[in-house]
């Protein structure tokens, strides 16, 4: 069983003890994004609908890092500090993930450095 760890600078650097994305056996698992912006790493971001934008990019990112593309995501984690923000992340959220692969998204009572949204995806290579 082959591990490999994914990084681009395309991305934010993890914030803590672990890699943006794992591949294994032609699987990609990614850690949780947040609106990091890769270039400076601050949340520029303020409301939900441009902190998912930039969740987004930061997954495409990661995942063409890792050889394969949003198009080929399974399944997704979704984590909204507010679930009445549910609407309009579902909007750019599904700009994004145009495959519809299985999602939970759950309301969450914080995220790292104040987020209002963090996503994790699971896609095949």
């Amino acid at each position: 069983m082959d591990k490999k760890i994914i990084y681009t600078k395309q991305a934010p650097d993890a914030i803590g003890p672990y890699s943006q994305a794992i591949v294994i056996n032609n699987m990609v698992f990614t850690s949780g994004q947040i609106a990091i912006n890769p270039e400076n790493g601050l949340v520029e971001a303020k409301t939900i609908e441009a902190q998912t934008e930039q969740v987004c990019k930061n997954l495409s990112n990661i995942l063409i890092a890792a050889g394969t593309s949003l198009s080929n995501a399974v399944k997704t984690v979704c984590y909204l500090q507010n679930m009445s923000d549910f609407s309009a992340f579902n909007e750019i959220y599904g700009k994004y993930f145009t495959s519809k692969p299985a999602r939970s998204c759950v309301a969450v009572k914080e995220l790292p450095k104040g987020v209002l949204v963090e996503v994790e995806v699971i896609a095949t290579i």
